[in-house]
């Protein structure tokens, strides 16, 4: 069956922009799974130590055939493919980070996948890219709204489009 999956693509480190046009392109080569849509990509302050650079965060839409921890394990693979290492910071910096926000609609807790993604709804860097790549009534699988989550959702002044 075919899913559409929402991923949140960041970076902060080496070139940014470049790397998360490139995991674009890696996620649309993936098996049974193609690249619908992806928002802009926007400048954000990094949420964990303040001493790192900006973040570049996106959204992607995927339809996908694969099943979510396969889907995860393929993200897994671009990241490594962009030099990610996973040292156990949460927060630092990093080359490249793909996660699954929304996994059609399906709620998933696994040791290695919690889907919804885990404060989401606090993050601007995800909710105003996935309003642009998602229908206007998008739900969570717990049945809130998106644009409930958007005006919920606090303000980051340090929160920039960029321009193309």
């Amino acid at each position: 069956m075919t899913e559409q999956a929402y991923i949140g693509l960041g970076s902060n480190l080496g070139h940014p922009r470049q790397q998360l046009e490139q995991a674009l392109q890696a996620m649309d080569q993936l098996p049974q799974t193609r690249l619908l849509k992806a928002s802009s990509l926007y400048s954000s302050a990094p949420l964990g130590p303040a001493d790192q650079p900006r973040y570049t965060n996106a959204v992607a839409l995927l339809e996908t055939r694969l099943e979510p921890l396969q889907l995860l394990e393929q993200l897994q693979a671009i990241e490594q493919q962009h030099g990610r290492t996973r040292l156990g910071e949460r927060w630092g910096p990093r080359t490249l980070d793909l996660d699954i926000v929304l996994f059609g609609n399906q709620a998933i807790a696994h040791k290695d996948l919690q889907v919804p993604h885990y404060h989401m709804h606090l993050r601007p860097f995800v909710l105003y890219p996935l309003a642009e790549v998602s229908c206007a009534d998008l739900k969570l699988p717990d049945g809130r709204l998106l644009v409930d989550l958007l005006l919920q959702c606090p303000q980051d002044p340090s929160l920039h489009r960029l321009q193309p």
